[in-house]
């Protein structure tokens, strides 16, 4: 059961949203990281080709994993059905909103 869960990731990579699916998401070894591995995307001998995800494809072509910074981790979704991986542009007024994620917690002060 556990090699056919699929996860939907959407992370925000060089000002721009992406939108991929992978079988494995786990925390990495590196601190702050979430690893990626085992892309899924769309068939090969399909007739209609999504340049998008064409794209995505030549671009994780040949990546064993991939480490995403957490802070850029939008969101990571448990889907039954594989979608069409996508990368959207980030919307002008949300793009400076944005906040970094806190990597260590304050100090305590007495």
């Amino acid at each position: 059961m556990a090699d056919k869960q699929i996860y939907r990731i959407t992370f925000i990579n060089q000002n721009q949203v992406y939108e991929m699916y992978a079988k494995r998401v786990f925390q990495g070894e590196l601190y702050g990281f979430v690893v990626l591995e085992d892309f899924i995307f769309g068939e090969n001998s399909s007739i209609v080709v999504d340049p998008t995800e064409e794209k995505l494809k030549l671009e994780f072509a040949g990546v064993k994993r991939s480490f995403v910074p957490m802070h850029e981790i939008v969101r990571i979704d448990q889907v039954e059905v594989r979608g069409c991986a996508k990368i959207l542009p980030i919307n002008k007024e949300t793009a400076g909103t944005r906040k970094p994620l806190a990597s260590y917690p304050p100090e305590k002060t007495e």
